[in-house]
């Protein structure tokens, strides 16, 4: 499709680019999860402007939630290339078709139809995977989990709930590198499949779903957390990170997310003895089932459903003592069920929790570094939907995309700027080109070599901190003399950079899965060969979403007109469609190699 030297040049001048702002392979991640975070110091600081369709999952479907009343604002109509910059940003990627709808009509329309759509659940593709499993077919493992998310999150029609679920996932994060889940398939898609149900709840049935799933359990190690004793103190790991990386963090802040200072210092939301009292509401939680039995509690009584069904607390193994946590204090008299109650209503309606949530909820979907604004926004519709509704994540979702920063045009100085993960990446082609898989199974498994792959699978980050963190920073950087932060740099390397254009070079020019069997459909941009200009048209609105800049598109134009078109006889039709197609691929693996397109603005 390009020639090699193309391919290095292009290679040396993304990471000199990435290079330049801060990428690199420092700071790796522990895979301890006792390692503490980073401070969150959030920036305030403004940068000048410089032929038949595959089969559906086998699955069951969910009824949405009740609608809620929106957050006070203005309905939002957009034009073509904005409904695409909103798209790329609320779903796995524009195609065509919804760039279309969306610029039709408007964003109250799009949002009550999105959070409308019934739910497919994953666990059910599991479960059919299983029955054809005990019918000889192939053995069921966690890698099925991978064929469902693919399937659903390309060719899902609910796609706010595919976008916010996999956020969430980076928030609340499980990981299939432990050996204790990756075993447990129906356990990782329930886990994944509860994401996807709350994200248009409510934030505190979230947060108590999260911790009493037993995918969390194994993960965090609260299953089956004792009491404590002469000799045995309650396992820690649950009780600190529920607060430092799932609701309040480190520090106090404002409810713009600044940070609240005593003598110019932070001043930190909690202490150890915050963490050891919160630890001793977290005993005595373990496999749910119909007795609470010691067997059972230690997991020797087998259950097919355990793996996906809450966890229930086991009064013989609950903390008796008093437990003190951020100005609270319970009683030993009470059970794991009322202390678990008033852990979370205390977490939850904590003043961190609207910033704090909120500014990772803009960094997913919108950008790196919001302005204080525009988290004070975001946390105020954390507070109150418009009803008097506090944790209303379809207000919350509402706020983040519409915010006027989030919709502000390139040219300002805002920061709307992030740098695309390279799953969304691979996501945002399968859903521009319409990729189908011919035997509907969507099997992109393993994609984490950062030099064969993506260095990026779902559910498989390296610890609870995620791929990479809220907060960092690359060292020696223009951006971290500007106190800006670039999360998705944390996996950025030379390495990664090469990994990434070989395996989308790949991918454009043959397919992507195993056997190259998710095939893109270029009937359109094929049509348009001939025609670079409208091609670029085409393609600029699909994936730079009408913004290409003047010099890269004429590079692109150039290195297009660069292969020659034979004029058409009764005997050249291959050599034809040869040309016709390595002009398509070319423009595409160009565009999606380019900066213009990495950064999503």
């Amino acid at each position: 499709m390009t020639h090699p030297t193309l391919r290095r040049v292009l290679a040396l001048l993304l990471i000199s680019l990435l290079s330049a702002c801060g990428g690199g392979g420092g700071d790796s991640q522990s895979g301890s999860i006792l390692k503490p975070d980073t401070p969150a110091v959030p920036p305030t600081a403004v940068a000048p402007a410089d032929p038949d369709a595959p089969a559906n999952p086998p699955g069951d479907t969910v009824p949405p939630p009740p609608l809620t009343t929106p957050p006070v604002g203005q309905t939002v109509t957009f034009t073509r290339q904005q409904a695409s910059r909103f798209l790329g940003r609320a779903t796995f990627g524009p195609n065509m078709a919804a760039i279309d709808a969306l610029a039709a009509s408007d964003s109250d329309a799009w949002f009550t139809a999105q959070f409308s759509k019934p739910q497919t659940l994953h666990r059910k593709y599991i479960d059919g995977m299983l029955a054809a499993e005990a019918s000889g077919g192939e053995k069921t493992r966690h890698t099925q989990f991978y064929e469902s998310f693919w399937q659903q999150g390309i060719r899902g029609e609910d796609q706010l709930r595919q976008r916010v679920a996999f956020a969430l996932s980076e928030i609340f994060v499980i990981s299939l590198q432990n050996g204790e889940l990756v075993t447990r398939p129906r356990g990782i898609a329930s886990f994944y499949d509860m994401l996807g149900q709350r994200a248009f709840g409510n934030f505190r049935d979230l947060l108590q779903d999260v911790a009493l799933h037993p995918m969390m359990g194994l993960y965090m190690s609260h299953m089956r957390n004792q009491k404590e004793t002469a000799t045995r103190t309650p396992d820690e790991n649950f009780a600190r990170e529920v607060m430092q990386l799932f609701t309040i963090g480190l520090y106090q802040l404002n409810a713009d997310g600044s940070l609240k200072l005593s003598g110019g210092k932070p001043i930190e939301t909690y202490t150890h003895d915050d963490v050891a009292g919160l630890a001793r509401v977290f005993t005595g939680w373990s496999w749910a089932g119909p007795d609470q039995s010691s067997t059972r509690f230690y997991g020797g009584t087998p259950d097919p459903d355990r793996d996906w069904q809450a966890m229930q607390n086991y009064a013989a193994f609950h903390s008796s003592g008093e437990k003190r946590f951020l100005g609270k204090s319970i009683s030993g008299a009470t059970s794991g069920e009322a202390d678990l109650k008033v852990a979370l209503d205390t977490l939850f309606n904590h003043p961190n929790a609207g910033p704090f949530f909120g500014r990772q909820l803009i960094q997913r979907l919108v950008t790196s570094n919001p302005s204080p604004a525009y988290i004070g926004r975001v946390a105020a519709a954390f507070a109150n939907n418009g009803s008097g509704v506090r944790g209303d994540m379809q207000a919350v979702i509402r706020a983040v995309l519409l915010d006027p920063d989030a919709l502000a045009a390139t040219e300002t100085q805002l920061l709307t700027g992030k740098l695309r993960e390279p799953l969304l990446r691979l996501a945002h082609w399968m859903r521009a080109f319409d990729a189908q898989s011919t035997n509907g199974r969507f099997r992109i498994y393993n994609v984490d070599d950062s030099l064969a792959g993506l260095g990026q699978s779902p559910l498989n980050a390296p610890s609870v901190f995620n791929f990479f963190r809220p907060a960092y920073v690359p060292p020696n950087s223009g951006l971290a003399t500007s106190g800006l932060v670039a999360p998705e740099l944390q996996i950025t390397s030379e390495p990664s950079v090469t990994g990434y254009l070989n395996y989308m070079q790949s991918c454009i020019a043959s397919g992507a899965g195993d056997y190259h069997d998710i095939a893109p459909d270029y009937t359109r941009e094929l049509a348009l060969a001939a025609n670079p200009g409208a091609l670029l048209d085409r393609i600029d609105l699909l994936l730079t979403h009408g913004s290409m800049p003047t010099r890269l598109r004429g590079q692109i134009t150039t290195a297009v007109n660069g292969i020659a078109i034979p004029a058409a006889t009764a005997s050249n039709a291959t050599q034809v469609a040869t040309a016709q197609a390595n002009r398509v691929k070319l423009a595409i693996f160009l565009t999606m190699a380019s900066p213009a397109y990495l950064v999503q603005k």
